[in-house]
């Protein structure tokens, strides 16, 4: 995945590692030449100095071919900004930063697709929302422990009429991640057992730690 990062802030440099280490093609955007010097020396990744509110230094960026950006600019504006211009070259997945409550409509208004507030911002949920879009976290336990997440199975899944039991035991599937629901488009909600089989259309209900989630929706989403 081809993903840009808009401002190298704490946040942004810690994204930056772990969509690395995730083995993505990451490019950093900052105003800051200092700063993207030192993001390349510690993480790697290329950078371009500028400012991502310019459509210039975004197409130099490879937003044309990018799957993703991440704002995490200070300023609202410059978010509100770069999510616009990221919107008109086309790219599909924008993540924002939210600061302030007050810009959340501006936010989705400029073509946000995921947003994640300041009062709940932690790094793997950002990390999710670039890597799995179309999995959704429900509730957090023990402290940010484990999560509970929701995950659609679509058609021609590799999985659809499998048994829990037999998906639990494959190697491509976390043994650390747990099938706790099923919820069936007309609309009946089950507590899986071993025999239980998902189908396609079904939204699973997963407990996992965030580091394995996307190994476990990357199995149960695999197509035929």
């Amino acid at each position: 995945m081809y993903v840009i990062v808009a401002g190298a802030g704490i946040i942004g440099l810690q994204i930056t590692k772990m969509l690395v280490e995730n083995k993505h093609d990451v490019v950093v955007i900052d105003r800051d030449a200092d700063v993207c010097e030192a993001v390349y020396a510690e993480t790697g990744a290329l950078t371009v100095h500028g400012n991502a509110t310019d459509i210039h230094v975004l197409e130099k960026a490879g937003a044309v071919k990018a799957d993703a950006i991440v704002c995490l600019m200070h300023n609202a504006a410059d978010n509100i900004a770069c999510a616009l211009l990221a919107k008109s070259l086309g790219i599909p997945n924008i993540v924002m930063r939210l600061r302030s409550p007050r810009y959340e409509e501006a936010y989705h208004l400029a073509g946000a697709t995921s947003i994640v507030r300041m009062a709940d911002l932690l790094v793997n949920q950002i990390i999710m929302e670039i890597e799995q879009p179309k999995v959704r976290r429900i509730m957090t336990l023990g402290g940010g422990e484990a999560d509970i997440y929701a995950a659609r199975i679509p058609e021609r899944a590799h999985c659809a009429g499998m048994a829990i039991k037999d998906i639990a035991q494959k190697r491509n599937f976390p043994k650390e991640c747990l099938v706790i629901g099923i919820y069936r488009e007309k609309g009946d909600f089950l507590i899986p057992r071993g025999n239980t089989t998902v189908g396609e259309g079904d939204t699973v209900f997963l407990l996992s730690k965030s580091q394995y989630i996307k190994k476990a929706t990357d199995y149960l989403s695999k197509t035929k």
